[in-house]
């Protein structure tokens, strides 16, 4: 990816009196203008921010933002913004509905627009897993488990941690079912993840749900996440590539 900043791929029409959400030059192409309301910036390529990737598979349920986020990481290279595209990324067949799925993504810092195009990783897991996952930790220990509780990678946890941290996982997701009624709708806890935390609470070791597909993986962490990180779009990209059509 480009070392340049992201453009905001949308922005209202200062002629109704908006604030521009932008700073950047905007391309070079001519704007979309949708209802005489938002206009998109055209000539950009759209990416999931970390926290997008992770909230299009924090949870099973489809809607909208999920839908388009996930659409977004479907592809091996980032995606052109378009009106045509956003309608079926969305799933919405009226523009303007379209397009407001766009803007509340956009809003929530869950999508960014860049004027070079990203690729997702195409090596074999094997090879692009060890690549990402040390990144997402202050202490560089991270691994991936699988929805029976067996890592698939491992980095800077010994053989043995990995195996108990990833058995460990599959008993929180029991856990976690059993007591989603509780989590989700009477308490409006917006997480699925769980962490052991020190005694001002910092995580020690934190546990990511991701639910891609029909599968559901368990990013575990060490030390301090660094969940705010690229190297997270790419893991989602990467294993939503592979596993979000099955």
């Amino acid at each position: 990816m480009s070392a340049a900043r992201p453009h905001a791929p949308i922005v209202q029409d200062p002629a109704e009196g908006a604030v521009t959400v932008t700073d950047t030059p905007t391309p070079s192409a001519d704007p979309t203008v949708v209802a005489d309301r938002y206009r998109l910036e055209t000539g950009l390529f759209l990416r999931p921010t970390p926290a997008g990737a992770y909230y299009a598979v924090c949870g099973p349920e489809p809607e909208p933002a999920r839908r388009l986020l996930l659409a977004l990481m479907g592809e091996p290279v980032a995606p052109a913004l378009t009106v045509g595209a956003v309608r079926d990324w969305t799933g919405e067949g009226d523009d303007v509905a379209a397009v407001e799925v766009l803007v509340r993504a956009q809003d929530r810092g869950w999508i960014e627009g860049w004027s070079e195009a990203s690729f997702a990783e195409t090596e074999s897991l094997e090879v692009v897993l060890p690549r990402l996952l040390p990144a997402l930790s202050s202490t560089g220990m991270a691994l991936l488990a699988d929805d029976q509780g067996f890592a698939v990678s491992a980095h800077g946890f010994d053989d043995q941690a990995a195996e108990e941290l990833s058995a460990l996982s599959a008993d929180l997701a029991i856990l976690h079912a059993r007591h989603r009624s509780l989590l989700h709708r009477n308490t409006s806890l917006e997480t699925s993840a769980w962490a052991l935390v020190d005694a001002v609470g910092n995580s020690q070791v934190g546990y990511w749900p991701l639910f891609i597909g029909d599968h559901r993986f368990v990013l575990v962490i060490g030390g301090v996440p660094r969940t705010n990180h690229p190297q997270l779009t790419d893991l989602i990209w990467t294993l939503t590539i592979r596993y979000g059509d099955d």
